[in-house]
């Protein structure tokens, strides 16, 4: 049987350019459109699950500022933020018809494919819906033509498919679906596991796995790179530093890095990041704030892997309880935790008394950060999700935390998760629909002024 970790690393640690739902939204629209040869759409309508719309309402597309030079060729740049939407996402993806490129399809944005998505738009071919019943990854994209329809379903996870039809006749389906219940083969066994599991996982990381974490640290890192030289979060962290305001440690270090990187990523840029858990974000976390503290402690180079690959293993159990899109921050309560629980690793080893202190405290720390969607924002979430996993794991390593006497924690890891994972779903399923109210008006107020 295949190992867990790469079971993992295959189905939720990939390459990811831009936005993880705006690309989802983009792939749904162009496997539906691949199955109509070159024929000019008429009408479209795309439908998503509510995570999904807030996710893509207000985050910016690679290869979509004026003036951008295209990934394809050769050099990938920043620059200043693209233009944003799930709309203009679908309407690319209808128009470029690779759904092979998957979680890559904005590199194949060119000037005029641009422009004919927003005439798409303008002309009122194309229309974006939300299904407030849907919970988890639903993405529905049909498409008209003179001669036919087709209609393509994505859910469960950014790329499943799970159902492609042409004029009323099933050319593929997968399992049924239901909403915020089914796992993937692999998430069942995830679901099943404890962290003394999760530890043992990691220590199966093989040659290839190593090398395929380490490739993940190179694209974060160049992610960042990119993103200082926008005048955001991870910047201005940067110039605090260097006025004297920040010491230069390894708190400092690991949030300018991890926050610069998501600036990237949510300003459109055209630089690839290595994801967790489905979620570019939350690769950043996962990955960045375990090698950095690896590296400031001079930790060998094969245990910082290893801890990566607890920090991923663990990301991804954390989300079989909490759901894919919760109306929490994930960057917090999974990525966070996991990177916490990674550098604990790289200081004790599999001591799961120290892992648990190092998750009851994050989670008891930024457990109710709110999830508002996908935006320049988030780099203020991801530099607060990384101080507070070295600060829990600093702690845990020194035998001290939070612990079931206090609020919602739980006398175990796996318990505090699930007890997260509980009021995640159920106590704050209002609060995640008032939070998409509210950013849905805004965005007719903006069609409306303009």
């Amino acid at each position: 049987m295949t190992t867990l970790l790469k079971e993992v690393l295959k189905h939720e640690v990939y390459p990811a350019m831009g936005c993880t739902e705006p690309v989802a939204v983009a792939f749904c629209a162009a496997s539906a459109a691949e199955l109509l040869g070159r024929e000019k759409i008429l009408k479209a309508e795309i439908t998503t699950d509510p995570g999904t719309y807030k996710n893509g309402l207000a985050v910016a597309l690679p290869n979509t500022r004026a003036g951008a030079v295209p990934a394809t060729s050769g050099r990938q740049t920043a620059g200043a933020p693209g233009e944003k939407g799930n709309l203009l996402a679908a309407a690319l993806g209808a128009l470029i018809r690779e759904p092979a490129l998957k979680t890559e399809l904005f590199r194949k944005i060119s000037p005029s494919i641009l422009k004919e998505a927003k005439g798409l738009i303008k002309a009122g071919r194309i229309r974006l819906g939300v299904d407030y019943k849907r919970r988890g990854i639903y993405i529905e994209a049909r498409l008209k033509t003179a001669r036919h329809t087709v209609v393509c379903v994505v859910a469960g996870g950014h790329s499943n498919i799970v159902l492609l039809r042409k004029d009323g006749k099933i050319l593929f389906k997968g399992n049924p679906i239901k909403a915020g219940t089914h796992h993937a083969f692999y998430k069942r066994r995830l679901k099943k596991s404890d962290f003394r599991q999760l530890f043992k996982e990691a220590e199966k990381a093989d040659a290839a796995d190593l090398a395929y974490i380490k490739k993940g640290i190179e694209f974060n890192l160049k992610a960042s790179e990119e993103g200082l030289k926008l005048k955001k979060v991870g910047y201005y962290i940067q110039d605090l530093i260097k006025k004297g305001y920040l010491k230069r440690d390894i708190l400092s270090t690991a949030k300018l890095t991890t926050s610069a990187a998501t600036d990237a990523r949510m300003a459109g840029a055209t630089v690839k990041v290595m994801s967790s858990g489905e979620s570019g974000n939350q690769g950043v976390v996962a990955i960045l704030v375990p090698y950095l503290v690896g590296k400031a402690f001079k930790i060998k180079e094969t245990k910082v892997l290893k801890s990566i690959a607890l920090s991923h293993l663990v990301n991804s159990y954390i989300k079989v309880f909490t759901g894919e899109l919760a109306p929490i921050c994930g960057c917090a309560v999974a990525a966070g935790v996991g990177a916490s629980v990674a550098v604990v690793y790289q200081q004790k080893g599999a001591d799961l008394k120290a892992a648990t202190l190092a998750v009851n405290t994050v989670i008891s720390d930024i457990g109710g950060m709110l999830c508002d969607g996908a935006k320049s924002g988030c780099a203020l979430k991801v530099a607060s999700s990384a101080d507070s996993a070295i600060r829990a794991a600093y702690m845990a390593v020194n035998g001290e935390g939070i612990t079931e006497l206090e609020g919602f924690i739980g006398a175990t890891a796996e318990e505090t998760i699930k007890n997260i994972a509980r009021i995640s779903k159920f106590g704050m399923d209002k609060v995640d629909r008032i939070i998409l109210n509210i950013m849905s008006a805004k965005t007719r107020n903006v069609k409306r002024k303009a």
